[in-house]
């Protein structure tokens, strides 16, 4: 990773929150700090961040949503709860960038809720312009915006494969 840049993992494949994490942990072994916010992962699976949070204060993961399941499956009233937690998120997020509290930034999934209405691409590329020189930053989700990509530095699409076997 170079100082300073902005990296995306897309695409429908899985693992995109994985490589993430593992460029989290890449920067724990350069002795550098990062700050994972999680947006649309809701509060399902808490528990598997407990070996997360023993990373700390190195590394630090936030989730502001508190419903659990997917946010296209809430109710519409607890959408509007959830995306006034995910702006809490965002806000934090903005004022992770501004001050440079990290090294590394992970918004996993912000393409997510870019995706699903809840930000328009003008307040991510915002955020994106608001960050400290060299602060590194990594976004996640399946869809990448194209109304993004001059502001970012590289593209990593993660794809579902059908491998066919029965060929030898």
């Amino acid at each position: 990773m170079n100082r300073g840049t902005i990296q995306v993992i897309c695409g429908e494949g899985k693992g995109k929150t994985t490589a993430a994490f593992g460029m989290g942990i890449e920067a724990l072994m350069k002795n550098r700090n990062v700050i994972i916010i999680q947006f649309l992962k809701g509060c399902t699976g808490r528990g598997s961040l407990d070996i997360i949070k023993r990373l700390e204060p190195e590394l630090k993961i936030f989730r502001f949503e508190k419903c659990d399941g997917l946010f296209e499956n809430l109710s519409k009233e607890e959408q509007e709860e959830e995306q006034m937690n995910i702006r809490n998120g965002l806000n934090f997020a903005r004022k992770v960038v501004s001050t440079g509290e990290c090294d590394l930034l992970i918004l996993d999934e912000i393409l997510g809720i870019l995706d699903q209405n809840i930000i328009e691409a003008q307040e991510l590329i915002r955020l994106l312009q608001s960050k400290v020189d060299d602060m590194e930053v990594v976004l996640t989700g399946k869809v990448f915006s194209k109304e993004i990509e001059p502001y970012v530095d590289s593209i990593l699409e993660i794809n579902h494969v059908k491998v066919d076997n029965t060929k030898q």
